[in-house]
């Protein structure tokens, strides 16, 4: 058994990287569709090409729960507490309650209009919180399908591109400029690259202002995964009759991560290394689970996620003007 282990696990890693290697070249001519998301494209094409035999999809299934993991940890780097503490009480209560309605929302929309399960949880996070990024960590906790995996990858980037260009016009129209269109941007667009493209018309004050909004969301992904982790494992059990653990080590490694950043000790070009590195780790994540993805399943999911995605950006962009209003 062991001896077969490498010969089957190479071929993964090497199938792996050359997708993750293209994903980032095609992204970093389109900045806005960012690797995760061409990742995880890459990977649906790829599984559905017939030289991707079950044991090829095996070996990339084992590698891609390491890079998920890993790439989980190190995104921790790239938050710095004092940064986001530097908010003030207000914007902070504002993202919390955004961030809540909008993950509660969505699960309910979901229920409602027939969603699977799986599916709406991991929208709810990505929606809620940071997107493809929030995926990759959620759907390891989570009883779901690889094809769910894929589409709510697919309707971030939908629906945030759409937002690039609807921040702006509707922030006009709604009076907010600079510094306070920033923060809409920052509290209700799904990724990062997203939310630099939305606030950018808006001057450098409000990207800043939207990059450090964005951040203190991406916070709240380690509370959020623990919380439905720990709801996951008291339905389930896993084979062998035991609990898995009530909050899973990659969670407790991201937090690790995020105690480091704050202390200041770690020098740019360590974190401009690390950020570089969670990305990759992340794409190939999102590769390997699109590998496993059918097209012909996915493209069956289609009217009621894309009205779940709809009414989920309809719901964060409401709910962050509204708390914004309120509380900022």
């Amino acid at each position: 058994m062991t001896t077969t282990r490498p010969r089957t696990v190479l071929p993964g890693l090497g199938v792996t990287a050359a997708g993750v290697a293209v994903a980032y070249l095609i992204s970093s001519a389109l900045p806005v569709l960012g690797a995760l998301t061409v990742a995880v494209v890459l990977g649906v094409l790829t599984g559905s090409l017939p030289v991707l035999t079950d044991e090829l999809r095996q070996a990339i299934g084992r590698v891609t729960k390491r890079l998920l993991r890993a790439g989980v940890v190190l995104l921790g780097l790239q938050l710095a507490l004092p940064a986001v503490l530097s908010l003030g009480p207000g914007t902070l209560l504002a993202v919390v309650l955004t961030v809540g309605v909008t993950f509660a929302g969505t699960l309910g929309i979901g229920k409602l209009i027939r969603v699977p399960r799986g599916l709406a949880m991991l929208v709810a996070t990505g929606f809620s919180i940071c997107g493809a990024s929030a995926i990759a960590a959620m759907e390891g906790v989570v009883e779901r399908k690889d094809s769910d995996v894929a589409t709510a990858v697919a309707l971030v980037t939908c629906y945030g591109s759409i937002a690039i260009a609807a921040v702006p016009l509707l922030g006009n129209a709604l009076g907010l400029e600079g510094i306070r269109l920033g923060t809409w941007a920052g509290i209700s667009v799904h990724e990062v690259a997203q939310v630099v493209a939305a606030a950018t018309p808006a001057g450098a004050g409000a990207v800043a202002i939207a990059i450090v909004v964005k951040l203190s969301r991406v916070v709240l992904l380690a509370p959020m995964v623990a919380l439905v982790s720990v709801a996951e494992n008291r339905k389930r059990t896993r084979p062998d009759g035991a609990r898995a653990p009530l909050v899973p080590l990659f969670v407790l490694g991201f937090l690790a991560m995020v105690v480091v950043r704050s202390t200041g000790i770690l020098p740019g070009a360590v974190l401009d290394v690390a950020k570089i590195a969670s990305t990759l780790l992340l794409a190939g994540a999102l590769f390997g689970l699109g590998c496993a993805v059918r097209i012909g399943v996915l493209i069956r999911t289609g009217g009621r996620a894309l009205l779940l995605g709809l009414l989920s950006t309809l719901l964060v962009a409401t709910t962050g003007f509204c708390t914004l209003a309120l509380f900022a």
